[in-house]
């Protein structure tokens, strides 16, 4: 990604810029040369000749300075235009790509870095397409157009500028050395910050309960301090940059007096032509000085460009079907087949999921139960293809998942995480969420449905009661149950409920079942449950362990066939409630 490619879909206002630029040059460049001939022409008492001259010369010059002025300002307008809009497609083309990502590609950059890529890393190169365009395109015209000037005048001062631009390149050639590695740095010591940051505000409570606020603030003051000492070193070469680079020009200003003052002397050349010389030798190293300043911007600014281009390089592992297939109208609703699915997150030297083989039936649940660890959420997050498996094969309807579109195959697959979280907005919105086209009925029956029907009666707003981002201001039991509304308003083929009862008192959790079983008999359910209790009804169990299914079938069925199973059984419920003799 380069500076070209951002600004190529710009190119008109780039070349607008350009042309506003050339007239501001002219402009300014004019003014030493009208300046000269008014002080080589001089007053001599009140001469009416030379009067009207330079009344028509001061015309003249102000009408140049109005000119650089209007072309300034519009070159401003234009540049911070394109700078921000160039800044709002990079935004959202790097956001769109990181919503493509799967969650172990999300965890590979963090989600502190990333979000750091999106603003603060855009924010760089923002300010860099706004320097490039008012500044550093300005600099080379100023530049060249004023060497040619100073070689035209002659009166061997040359020189002089010659060596000023070597110290100025000196300058510029040592803080680069210096500065670029301390910017590189930087970008990440803020990922750190970000980072820090969120662990701490996100796990608030538990800092709290553990009285270990002062640990953590000593952990943030300690990131923060090296982000701080990065910036300070930076900080303390560029201002160091400014004062070299007066002393520069203040020498090369007292040196063309020094030796202009001989050279006028001795008649070689005019006192009007000395000022002139002065002018363009300025600009000649102004104009390098606004080149240097790119020192400060771009070095930050490529840095940013990488880290984004980095995001951008990636090739997300679930892809949307190049030729998108849709289950035959007469296939059958709801029926996910996993056949030999295994699965390994990049990078692992062995699957998570091994071999797995089982399938799901409208108004049927199927509940997966193991010990942690055992792959159970990993498994079930393959349906809604989160991620896509490593071997074997997923089909819905007869359709393999990966043939159909992420938008088709999502809209019949409802997920409930094991964390449920609301978004900011009120409970009607969160539970429309998923869909466009629900209304109030459908939404009062989805929610009567996953037993959140007092969160709305107790509120004064009912489906309008706000609600704060995350859910923070409902209980955990809350939560879980309008996440569970809102996959039930998108009247789910498959309803995949990953440990999604694990807030849910026993009472709460049994009339749950209750009403799926009643008011989903179309909807096939798969759930992950660490409650034997809560999945001894279900229609099939399949038992993970370590990855592999180690028993399949009903409660009774797995309690005289699969040791696991019963150990897990035996760990959660008395024998009486097994239908075991004291014994056994």
């Amino acid at each position: 990604m380069r500076l070209a490619r951002l600004l190529r879909s710009h190119a008109g206002e780039v070349v607008a810029v350009f042309a506003f630029l050339v007239v501001q040059a002219v402009c300014e460049l004019s003014l030493p040369r009208y300046m000269s001939d008014i002080v080589n022409v001089g007053v001599v008492g009140a001469e009416t000749g030379n009067s009207a001259y330079l009344g028509h010369m001061a015309l003249v010059m102000f009408g140049f300075c109005a000119g650089s002025l209007v072309a300034a300002v519009l070159t401003g307008l234009i540049a911070s235009r394109v700078a921000a809009a160039v800044a709002r497609d990079l935004r959202r083309k790097v956001f769109a790509k990181v919503m493509s990502f799967s969650p172990a590609e999300v965890n590979r950059f963090s989600q502190s870095s990333l979000i750091t890529r999106c603003t603060n890393d855009v924010q760089q190169i923002q300010n860099m397409i706004v320097m490039m365009l008012r500044m550093v395109m300005l600099a080379p015209v100023m530049g060249v157009v004023a060497v040619v000037q100073v070689m035209t005048m002659g009166g061997g001062l040359a020189w002089i500028v010659g060596a000023a631009l070597l110290a100025v390149l000196g300058v510029i050639a040592v803080l680069f050395v210096f500065t670029m590695p301390r910017f590189k740095a930087m970008q990440t010591l803020v990922d750190r910050v970000n980072l820090i940051a969120r662990e701490i505000l996100d796990g608030i409570m538990t800092i709290r309960a553990f009285g270990r606020q002062d640990h953590e603030l000593a952990r943030f003051d300690g990131a923060s301090g090296d982000l701080r000492d990065a910036q300070l070193f930076v900080n303390r070469a560029m201002m160091l940059m400014m004062p070299l680079m007066m002393l520069v020009m203040n020498v090369t200003t007292v040196a063309i007096v020094w030796f202009g003052a001989h050279e006028v002397a001795a008649g070689a050349m005019q006192a009007g032509d000395m000022m002139a010389f002065i002018s363009y030798a300025m600009m000649i190293v102004m104009s390098f000085l606004i080149v240097s300043m790119v020192a400060v911007i771009l070095p930050r600014a490529e840095v940013s460009i990488g880290r984004i281009q980095e995001v951008l390089d990636v090739e997300p592992a679930v892809r949307e079907a190049e030729h998108s297939t849709t289950p035959a109208a007469d296939a059958p609703r709801g029926r996910l087949v996993f056949n030999h699915v295994s699965f390994r997150y990049p990078d692992a030297e062995r699957d998570v999921v091994s071999d797995v083989s089982f399938s799901t039936a409208p108004g049927k649940m199927t509940a997966i139960v193991g010990s942690t660890g055992s792959g159970k959420s990993t498994l079930v997050q393959l349906a809604p293809r989160l991620y896509d498996p490593t071997a074997g094969t997923i089909t819905l309807d007869g359709v393999d998942t990966r043939k159909m579109s992420l938008a088709d195959l999502r809209s019949r697959v409802g997920y409930v995480p094991q964390q449920g979280f609301l978004f900011s907005g009120t409970i009607a919105s969160n539970v429309a969420f998923g869909t466009d086209d629900a209304d109030e009925k459908d939404l009062r029956h989805a929610i009567d449905v996953a037993q959140a029907t007092e969160l709305v009666t107790q509120k004064e707003d009912g489906l309008e009661t706000a609600i704060a981002q995350g859910g923070t201001n409902v209980s955990g039991g809350q939560r879980q149950r309008l996440a569970i509304a809102r996959a039930l308003a998108t009247h789910p083929e498959v309803l995949v409920l990953d440990d999604s009862f694990s807030a849910l008192d026993y009472a709460t959790d049994a009339r749950l079942r209750k009403a799926l079983a009643r008011e989903q008999s179309d909807t096939a359910v798969l759930v992950v449950a660490q409650r034997v209790a809560s999945v001894m009804n279900a229609d099939q169990i399949i038992v993970l362990d370590d990855g592999r299914v180690v028993g399949q079938g009903t409660h009774e069925e797995l309690l005289r066939s699969c040791p696991e199973y019963l150990e897990i059984a035996k760990s959660q419920l008395s024998a009486k409630e097994l239908g075991l003799g004291e014994g056994e």
